[in-house]
């Protein structure tokens, strides 16, 4: 059987893959917005051309605080990815995740603060730029690690 075609890639290698360089001026953003009054979540329109878009639940599950960060990497949770839900009897009701508020963090990020009480996370604009959610940005990951984000 031939494997020709077939690549097999290590985690570092992907890791690499993953930390590769991005120009300037594709984490550079030109248009930033919050959609608090609407629950919708962030929408970002970069100088590259590019558009992104995340779900405030999305956004609040790929926490880039020490803690959160921590947490998933100890639950193997990529950023975004939500907790498992526990096997309760009668799941109590938690409300979908919205930020109070968001500010910007010098020229290079958001902060948001949380309904939950949870602010400590700063999202640099590399960082979601790196995250990015839409539908080129996914399959060029796939396509790098082989799998789904």
């Amino acid at each position: 059987m031939s494997h020709e075609g077939i690549r097999f890639v290590s985690k570092e290698e992907s890791a690499r893959a993953e930390q590769a360089e991005l120009p300037h001026i594709a984490m550079t953003p030109e248009k930033v917005r919050v959609r608090l009054t609407e629950g919708k979540g962030l929408e970002i329109d970069w100088q590259d051309g590019h558009r992104s878009a995340w779900g405030f639940a999305w956004l609040r599950d790929a926490c880039p605080c020490a803690t959160c960060v921590e947490e998933r990497k100890n639950e193997d949770r990529k950023p975004g990815q939500p907790r498992p839900k526990g096997a309760e009897l009668l799941p109590m009701y938690k409300p979908p995740a919205r930020p109070a508020s968001a500010h910007g963090v010098g020229r290079y990020a958001l902060q948001f603060n949380w309904e939950d009480g949870h602010s400590g996370g700063i999202y640099s604009w590399e960082y979601l730029r790196r995250h990015c959610q839409c539908q080129e940005c996914t399959f060029a990951a796939e396509e790098t690690t082989g799998a789904p984000n």
